[in-house]
Formats: structure tokens, C-alpha cells, sequence
């Protein structure tokens, strides 16, 4: 039987995991995707996939009237929560993402990270986003990239039936370009970053937890760290860091 990403999955995720920052954060990479586009103050966002909140919470903070849809009630309580705490006003939305419960044009930004990897048919989703958007808006998508260690990793897992999520996929920046540009949309921007830490030390830090052995949640390298700091943002600028980043992601524009 093919493995599935339920909402069983996820509710039991979100019911466990209250803190924000329990998973490692994505260190701003789709709120500067989105920041790029220009000041978001006064505009209409949409997050698709809430999960905790934490990027809708940044935008509110810098004046973005955020709105956030997800069809598991646990994550909008953890959301809710962690808005609370921030001081800001979010609305939440109960509903499917492929069937959102709003007009036509209501948005000026649709965004997810850690969502459309999980459809294994995500047209439905990239339609219904076009729609919500207003022309001359831009849809924001943050997905894994293919050709990382963490696909292998991640692959052997749901063989096991041990993936967190129940199953998920990977894309190609040329893939994820092509399949936003199949939908109707412009591809108007890339983006993209490695792990930090990297994959091998997230990986010793969990296997490690259930031994009541907590490592940091970034280790402490010094100049080696600098060191590797300067080399990867040199990297990043070239189109090769796009086939070695963990993460990719694509803006479409509704044209």
C-alpha cells in the first residue's frame, strides 16, 4: 500500500510539538522571499499550511494583514498560541487548502513551506492558490530539494513507516520551476539554502534525545564556522548551489 500523508499525521505532530521553534527554523528564507517583493505593510497574506505560525507571525509583525488556513485544528491551537505570545493578530481558518473558503482575488501573497510536498498530486493545490490570489500577485512555495542526503535519509524512513509526516516527495529547482509555470503562474524568482546546522549534526542531535543526551541546537565552531559562512555565501550566488541546498523555492507571479 502507498504511503500517505494523513491528517492523523499531523494532528499528532502538533499536539506534541507546542513550541514554535521545536523544529529547526528556516532562518527567514520564505519570509525574505516574500520581503523581496516589497513593504508588506497594509498587504493581504495567506499562509497555507500553518504549522506553528512562525513566518505569519514575522509578516504581521512587520504590518501584514495575515491570514492562515489548515485543515488539522491542532496546528491553528499551537498558532493561536504563538501569536498570542508575539503580540499579533493572525486569522485562522479551519478548511482544505485545496478548496479554501475564500473569493477570488482576495490575496496579494500565498505562501507555503513544508506543505505541497506532501500532495502527490499537488495541481489542485497550485490551482486553488492562483485563484485566492489577486492578478499580479505571487505565490511563494518552499519545498525539500532532490539531490540531498536528507532525500536518502528521509526515503529509508518511510520505507520503514517511521517518517514523522507519513510520506513525502522532493523536487529540482527546474522541476519546481516547470511544474509553477504548468499552472498559469510566471516564475518569477528562486530561492534556496543549505541545513544550519548541517544534515549530520541534526541527525546525532535526534538520535541522541531519547538517551536524555540534549546537544545545543547549533554547535559552537568559531572560526570554522566563519570560515564556513564566507564560503557558503559565495556559493549561494552560483546556479550550482541550487542542485546542493536542502531547501528550494520558487515565487510565481499570477500573471
Amino acid at each position: 500500500m502507498a504511503r500517505a500523508s494523513t491528517k492523523a499525521h499531523w494532528d499528532a505532530y502538533w499536539k506534541e510539538n507546542l513550541d514554535p521553534h521545536v523544529t529547526y527554523d528556516n532562518d527567514d528564507r520564505v519570509v525574505n522571499a516574500i520581503l523581496a517583493l516589497g513593504d508588506v505593510r497594509g498587504k493581504r497574506i495567506l499562509e497555507v499550511g500553518a504549522g506553528s505560525g512562525r513566518d505569519s507571525i514575522a509578516l504581521a509583525r512587520r504590518g501584514a494583514e495575515v491570514t492562515v488556513i489548515d485543515y488539522v485544528p491542532s496546528s491553528l491551537s499551537v498558532v493561536g498560541a504563538n501569536a498570542a505570545a508575539a503580540g499579533v493578530t493572525l486569522t485562522m481558518v479551519c478548511a482544505d487548502g485545496t478548496r479554501m473558503p475564500f473569493p477570488e482575488g482576495t490575496f496579494d501573497v500565498v505562501f507555503h513551506q513544508g506543505l505541497m510536498e506532501h500532495f502527490r498530486d499537488e495541481r489542485p493545490l497550485l490551482r486553488d492558490n492562483r485563484r485566492v490570489l489577486k492578478t499580479g500577485g505571487h505565490v511563494v512555495i518552499d519545498v525539500p530539494q532532490r539531490w540531498h542526503i536528507y532525500t536518502v535519509g528521509k526515503k529509508i524512513l518511510i520505507a520503514l513507516d517511521k517518517w514523522f509526516a507519513g510520506w513525502e516527495k522532493e523536487y529540482s529547482i527546474r522541476e519546481l520551476e516547470t511544474l509553477v509555470e504548468s499552472e498559469g503562474y510566471e516564475a518569477a524568482a528562486r530561492f534556496g539554502d543549505w541545513m544550519i546546522p548541517g544534515f549530520f549534526y541534526r541527525a546525532l542531535r535526534y538520535s541522541l534525545r531519547p538517551f536524555g543526551m540534549n546537544l545545543p541546537r547549533q554547535p559552537r565552531l568559531g572560526f570554522l564556522g566563519r570560515l564556513n559562512d564566507a564560503w557558503r555565501n559565495w556559493f549561494r550566488r552560483r546556479p550550482l548551489a541550487y542542485y546542493t541546498f536542502a531547501m528550494i523555492g520558487v515565487v510565481g507571479k499570477k500573471v
